[in-house]
Formats: structure tokens, C-alpha cells, sequence
């Protein structure tokens, strides 16, 4: 499913009004009449209580006028606040507004903030609010008068409906302009936009709801938006079903190199992920000084002693044995705690330039290669990088800050100019592929935050691609199912305290059930009309 960002969406009303015929006012009548209809869904109670529409006199407060007609004609008590002078209102909006004159439904103008803090005992008393003041084309801060508006509606703590977007939400960022409202409920119109989805946007959102408002499709393919988020139909779709003569050696070879003294359970997991996900035969290269403690933990793989520096490290010489084993090899999973040392870090950039099949690379892989990421340009197959913001920082040189403030625009321009698939972990994993196209995953929840977690990630990315998967489907694939095995076991045994290695000993389950269907995209504690 598409995420469209506000020019996008612009394209798409402009196209249909300019070139498709479908006149500006019927495509805000259709959004109105479905946001209504969305309301009184979601909230049936209003038959008997007082609805309050706070509108701004641009098009989003004209769909508000909308809104307020069919709760009026469906007899739901229903007074709109105008944000503005009357005459001030223009174009689709300002005839929508015309109309509610005739139906007799009240509109009190609300021109500026001394006549908005006269009314506040009144606006108090409803019931229910619908925030139709600022739509999706903000960029800049709230403040002053609309800044007022939605500190009062959110001080109001009644219920708040969003008309397209919470006002006051960043529709490509997920984040704040200042202050935004925070609705119970959103409906927007035609797509979900970036921001509704990007957290901490979604926490804004509420529960989501996508009202078709008539763009025909071949006008969205025209505009081809870059983005999309993952849902159980597509991912369903993608898996393969496996041949009844497959063996171990047709399901794929995987080669990791990972650990060092203290952490070999990286190793272990990262290996055993892969086994979990589907993988014919893992090989597992670890330090020589640590292979007898790892090899007792993955009793089903296959493991190799490399050279190291006598501490447990990963030692540079190393490299000619690894590329050697590379042999037979469908993709090699690299990083999870191998360390910093120079020795290692002069051994993960001859990998880079040299390895011949994909590789997915994590953890220290990626801080070894945080200053010389002009390596990438220089690699013989795909590459796989998973960064969590702070790795992510350190590639791009940026602060973590910068990377959360624009997850999607900090991956995107990362994975294009360096041709490679960004995995950029966190609440709503964005996963960016070289062409620029984007894939936002909803599925996970705050459990996760437990050391392994990216161990597991890692091998599962790498087991896909040992099986043949192209590396964009495999990044898919794993990242969605990996948050799906948390959002199962949240359900099953609670908010937290379940571990990276409970998620990698359930991913078979999760498989058959997204494969079979049970998994809805509703466990992820999203809208299941997304």
C-alpha cells in the first residue's frame, strides 16, 4: 500500500480535477462524506451528544464544513468554529460553508484569540471534537493563534476526530511542528501519508481510517509515489512454498562471521536465525580463541575458527580464510559483535570490496565502516546495511537526533547514493532500497527493546537471501516478520520480558501464520482499515 507525501498527494487531486475531469468541490464532498461516516462508526454515541468542528478556512476546514452538513442532516447537534472571518474563506470551501447557512447549523466565527477565550466556557461543554483546521501541507511551526486552538483542544480531553491529518502533524516526518493536536481517530483521504504511519506521528494519529475519495488509478500510477508500507497481503504473497524434493542443500548456504570474547551470543544468534528462517546449512566463522564456548550453543550449524589476535579479536589475516569459504556461499551476514579493533576493521573492508555474494552487514561490521563508507561504491554484489539510529549517525555523520527528525529522507539518500539497502531500524523499521523506493513496516511493539534483537534480524535477512531471495525481498520479508514473532508473543504473553531468542525460536510460527492468514496487521496495533 502507498504512503504519499503532501506534493504527491497534491499531484494526484490536481491530475483528476485538471485532467481526469472530477471537479475540486466533489472531491471534497466525497472526503467529508466519508470522514462523517467514519465518525459515527467510530463514535455512535454522538447521536446524543454536541459535536464541536474547529476549521481552518482553507480546504481542510472545507472538508470540515462537509463533515458538519451529514452529521447535521443525520441529527447529531453540530456547531462549527471558524477559525477566521467569513469572507476570508474562499473557493470549494467557501461554498460548502454557504450551504451550511441553508441547513441552519450553526457557524460562530472565531477571528482572533480574544474572541476565542470569550467562547471557551461554551466550546467546553461538547461532547466531541473534529479538528479540521490545518491539513497536510504544513511545514512550519505552530504558533500564535492556531497555536492557541490546538492547546485547547488538546486540554480538552474529550475525544478528537482529525480530518486528513492531526493539525499540526509534519505529513513526511511523523513528528511535531511545534504542537499538534492528538486525535483518537483520523481520517485522511485517498492514501495514508508518511506521517500518519512514522512514529511518534502514529501516537498522533490515533486509529487510522482511508477514505476513497475518487482518484482513478491510473493517475496514482502516474504520480508513482516511492513509498509503501508492508502488510500481511504482500508479505504473504512474497513467501515461497517449498519444493517437496528440497533438501538441505537446495535450500541455501550461509556464511557468518561474527563474535568476539563476551560476545559470542551474537554469533550464536545471529547463526541460529538464519537456521529459523529457513536456511539450508549455516557456516559459522568466529575467532579461534572463541570457538569451543560458541559451538556447544549452535549444535545444527556448522562452525569455523578463524584467525584472531590472540584476544578473541578477528584478526585482518583472517580474510584470505573467509574469502575462501565464501565458496558455495549463497550470502554472507557480517558484524554482530566482532568489535572495533584495527585488525578487524582492516578485515571488514577488504569484505566489503571483496566478497562476491550479497552481503548483510551489522553492529561493529557497520561501525568499522563508518569512516570509509566510499568502500561501498567498491563492492562486487549487493550489500544489506541494518544501522539503528546510532549507527546510522555514525555513516552519515549526522547526530541520531537528525536521523529520527527524517528517518525516511536520512535512509533514502544513504541507499542511493551508495547503491545499497538501508535497514533503519527502530519504532516503524524504514527500509530503503537503491532506486529510492521506501517500505515503512508496522509491525512490532516496544518489547523489543532487549539486547539480540538486531542479532536476529541480521541472520534472518541472510537466511532469506541464502534461499534465494533477491536482498530487497529478503530486507522485507524478515524485517516484517521479525516485528510480527514479537507482535504475537506481546499478545500471547505480555507487553515486555520476552528476548531476542524467544523471537528467533519463533519465527516457524510466525511463518505459517502469515503465510496461512492468521496474522492480521491488526496485532501491530494498527487500523485494520489501513
Amino acid at each position: 500500500m502507498y504512503l504519499l507525501t503532501a506534493d504527491e498527494m497534491r499531484r494526484m487531486d490536481q491530475q483528476t480535477i485538471e485532467t481526469f475531469g472530477l471537479p475540486g468541490r466533489i472531491l471534497m464532498e466525497n472526503a467529508g462524506r466519508g470522514a462523517a461516516r467514519a465518525l459515527l462508526a467510530n463514535f455512535p454515541e454522538v447521536y446524543s451528544k454536541s459535536v464541536g468542528i474547529m476549521a481552518g478556512r482553507g480546504n481542510n476546514g472545507g472538508d470540515g464544513f462537509v463533515i458538519a452538513r451529514y452529521l447535521a442532516q443525520a441529527g447529531v447537534d453540530v456547531t462549527v468554529y471558524l477559525l477566521a472571518e467569513w469572507d476570508r474563506v474562499r473557493g470549494d470551501a467557501l461554498s460548502n460553508l454557504k450551504l451550511l447557512t441553508t441547513l441552519g447549523v450553526p457557524v460562530i466565527e472565531l477571528p482572533d484569540e480574544n474572541t476565542f477565550s470569550h467562547l471557551k466556557a461554551e466550546m467546553a461543554g461538547k461532547h466531541l471534537w473534529v479538528d479540521a483546521i490545518l491539513g497536510t501541507g504544513l511545514t512550519d511551526e505552530i504558533t500564535g493563534y492556531y497555536r492557541t486552538a490546538v492547546e485547547f483542544l488538546n486540554g480538552m480531553r474529550n475525544p478528537i476526530f482529525a480530518v486528513d491529518i492531526p493539525s499540526g502533524l509534519h505529513s513526511e516526518t511523523g513528528h511535531p511542528c511545534g504542537i499538534c493536536v492528538h486525535a483518537d481517530v483520523t481520517a485522511t483521504f485517498a492514501f495514508a501519508k508518511i506521517g500518519h504511519l512514522l512514529m511518534p506521528g502514529a501516537t498522533y494519529t490515533g486509529n487510522l481510517h482511508i477514505i476513497d475519495i475518487g482518484i482513478p488509478p491510473y493517475i496514482v500510477e502516474d504520480v508513482a509515489p516511492r513509498q509503501h508500507v508492508l502488510r500481511a497481503g504482500s508479505i504473504r504473497a512474497a513467501l515461497k512454498t517449498r519444493h517437496p524434493e528440497a533438501h538441505k542443500g537446495t535450500t541455501g548456504h550461509l556464511l557468518v562471521v561474527a563474535g568476539s570474547t563476551g560476545k559470542t551470543g551474537a554469533a550464536a544468534m545471529t547463526a541460529l536465525s538464519a537456521m529459523r528462517a529457513g536456511a539450508g546449512l549455516v557456516t559459522l566463522g568466529v575467532p579461534e580463541r572463541i570457538n569451543a564456548m560458541v559451538e556447544p550453543q549452535v549444535t545444527e550449524v556448522m562452525t569455523k575458527p578463524l584467525p584472531d589476535t590472540g584476544a578473541g579479536i578477528l584478526a585482518e589475516a583472517g580474510a584470505d580464510t573467509i574469502m575462501a569459504l565464501i565458496s558455495g556461499k549463497q550470502c554472507l551476514a557480517f558484524g554482530p559483535g566482532i568489535g572495533t579493533a584495527d585488525d578487524t576493521r582492516r578485515l571488514v573492508h577488504r569484505l566489503v570490496k571483496e566478497s562476491p555474494v550479497p552481503m548483510v552487514i551489522d553492529a561493529d561490521g557497520l561501525n568499522n565502516l563508518a569512516d570509509r563508507t566510499e568502500l561501498l561504491l567498491k563492492k562486487k554484489a549487493d550489500v544489506v546495511l541494518t544501522p539503528h539510529p546510532g549507527e546510522m549517525a555514525r555513516l552519515t555523520g549526522l547526530s541520531p537526533k537528525a536521523i529520527q527528525e527524517d528517518r525516511i529522507g536520512c535512509a533514502r539518500a544513504f541507499a542511493e547514493a551508495h547503491r545499497v539497502h538501508v535497514v533503519l531500524k527502530g519504532a516503524r523499521t524504514v527500509i530503503a532500497h537503491p532506486d529510492g523506493q521506501i517500505y515503512v513496516n508496522p509491525t512490532g511493539n516496544p518489547g523489543m527493546a532487549s539486547g539480540g534483537m538486531g542479532d536476529v534480524l541480521t541472520g534472518m535477512i541472510g537466511g532469506f537471501i541464502a534461499q534465494g531471495y533477491s536482498p530487497a525481498s529478503a530486507c522485507r520479508l524478515a524485517v516484517y516478520i521479525h516485528g510480527a514473532a514479537a507482535d504475537i508473543l506481546e499478545l500471547e504473553r505480555g507487553p515486555f520480558g520476552y528476548i531476542a531468542t524467544d523471537i528467533m525460536n519463533f519465527i516457524p510460527e510466525t511463518l505459517r501464520a502469515v503465510s496461512e492468514g492468521t496474522f492480521s496487521d491488526i496485532a501491530s496495533a494498527y487500523s485494520p482499515s489501513l
